[in-house]
């Protein structure tokens, strides 16, 4: 299958990275030209799929998806607002019977020494909506969460975007996901174990990973697809979830991404056909657009654990992308 494919972005440097057959500057998502923008793009260039990245636009599009001629392959605009909200998603989850991070919600300074109070120490201060671990750090007492908290209330966030939640010490786990009309079509799993520059973040977490390995975990594999149905139980498009171990190891569900891939899922699709030669769906972007243009897709794909497990993705700024194993066996793959 053949593509065509238009580009955009608001960044005039990033929209020089991609291999682009046209692209196009648009405003922030948050512009009210932004939607116009795209629509007369689409338009113009006769476009029969849109896919939007990240989150925060793909949320966008999908509330005026009506405004376009071309396919988008998205959640109802209800399902991606909860995803992309913490503290929603948590509360969701939970009322299902999900494994999740105990969470409080706070509005004031007396909310975070309660918070403290009933969870223990350390807790994690995360911002509600956000990507990249925005705002988030691991506090040892109420004080420390409560001066950075105040830290950014006099930036202009609003201490109610704030939530605390119990510290999870495991494993931290990204499952991707592609549905279509509530069927889990394919999924896999990755640990992530570094992630660049984690040194000069506070909270050492820095959004996608440096170092992440393949891994395959039934016990992951049901709790995910749960969380899932439980956000959209007409799931369609891309999920994206985050895991984290507790201390009992037990697997806990800290987001549910809707509507968009983490940022590696169609590098790793890529690697598992140029490089691991795998099956052409194997190429999750490929198989995502071919799905969400309403193509059958008539081969048998496996539903979970899509990738085999003992590979790593190594990257970093200036060196490339290199698939390694613990044996030593490494290939540069970008």
């Amino acid at each position: 299958m053949g593509y065509y494919i238009v580009g955009t972005d608001f960044n005039k440097y990033h929209i020089v990275y991609p291999d682009l057959d046209s692209r196009y500057l648009t405003p922030r998502h948050t512009d009210h030209d932004f939607i116009p923008r795209l629509t007369s793009i689409a338009k113009q260039e006769r476009i029969d799929f849109l896919h939007p990245q990240p989150s925060v636009e793909a949320y966008v599009i999908s509330v005026d998806r009506r405004r376009f001629r071309c396919k988008v392959f998205l959640p109802e605009a209800s399902v991606m607002r909860v995803g992309q909200d913490k503290l929603l998603t948590q509360r969701a989850l939970a009322s299902n019977g999900i494994p999740v991070a105990k969470t409080r919600a706070i509005s004031s300074v007396q909310d975070i020494r309660e918070a403290f109070a009933a969870l223990g120490s350390p807790l994690w201060v995360r911002a509600r909506q956000g990507a990249g671990g925005r705002l988030s750090l691991l506090c040892n007492d109420s004080e420390e969460a409560t001066h950075w908290i105040e830290l950014w209330v006099r930036k202009g966030t609003a201490v109610s975007e704030f939530i605390l939640q119990e510290y999870l010490p495991g494993r931290n786990i990204a499952w991707d996901s592609i549905w279509k009309d509530g069927r889990l079509v394919t999924s896999y799993a990755r640990e992530r174990l570094e992630y660049p520059f984690k040194h000069i973040s506070p909270s050492g977490i820095t959004g996608t990973p440096s170092v992440a390995r393949i891994v395959r975990d039934r016990t992951l594999n049901q709790v995910a697809q749960r969380a899932v149905k439980s956000i959209d139980p007409r799931a369609q498009g891309a999920y994206s979830i985050d895991a984290k171990e507790s201390a009992k190891g037990e697997m806990c569900v800290t987001e549910v991404d809707s509507g968009k891939f983490h940022s590696t899922m169609p590098l790793w699709g890529y690697i598992a056909v140029k490089h691991l030669r795998m099956p052409w769906y194997c190429n999750l972007a490929d198989l995502y657009v071919r799905l969400g243009l309403g193509v059958d897709v008539a081969d048998s794909i496996p539903p979970t654990d899509l990738f085999p497990e003992g590979y790593y993705l190594l990257r970093d700024m200036d060196v490339g992308a290199f698939l390694w194993r613990e044996d030593g066996w490494k290939e540069k793959v970008l």
